[in-house]
């Protein structure tokens, strides 16, 4: 017997906010050639910040200096796999940005909202973040 999802169950994916001085945030192409917001699903039992910390170096070898202590963002979204996705974007530095390629990660590059609204192949939760974002960049006040 497959398992049986309630309706009301959402993934939790843990999303690093990285932005540079211009207020752009990094995106990492996967070898698929779509860009993707840095970070993962949320391993059982995984606080969001270890798991920010796992994420990042599994996806570009970097090291993680500082994480916010609370979420910056949080969307839902239904993903390129038709599932549903909570996303919780946290604020993060990283020691250097001298990544090295995985198949999770070949190239990283600084977006603007609109920079993303050009891009063709950006996963679902990336356009609605950019669509975020662009309401709500970083600093601004609620």
């Amino acid at each position: 017997m497959a398992n049986q999802i309630p309706d009301c169950f959402y993934r939790v994916s843990v999303k690093a906010l990285i932005c540079d001085k211009q207020n752009r945030f990094l995106l990492v192409k996967e070898d698929n050639g779509f860009w993707e917001l840095p970070g993962g699903g949320l391993d059982f039992g995984e606080s969001p910040r270890d798991g920010l910390k796992r994420e990042i170096w599994e996806e570009m070898k970097l090291n993680v200096t500082s994480i916010s202590a609370q979420p910056s963002h949080f969307f839902t979204i239904k993903n390129h796999n038709n599932i549903f996705i909570a996303n919780a974007m946290y604020e993060v530095q990283l020691e250097s940005l001298s990544f090295q390629p995985t198949s999770e990660c070949v190239e990283i590059r600084f977006f603007s909202s609109a920079d993303v609204y050009k891009e063709l192949k950006v996963y679902p939760n990336v356009l609605a973040f950019a669509k975020l974002f662009e309401k709500e960049p970083l600093g601004s006040s609620s």
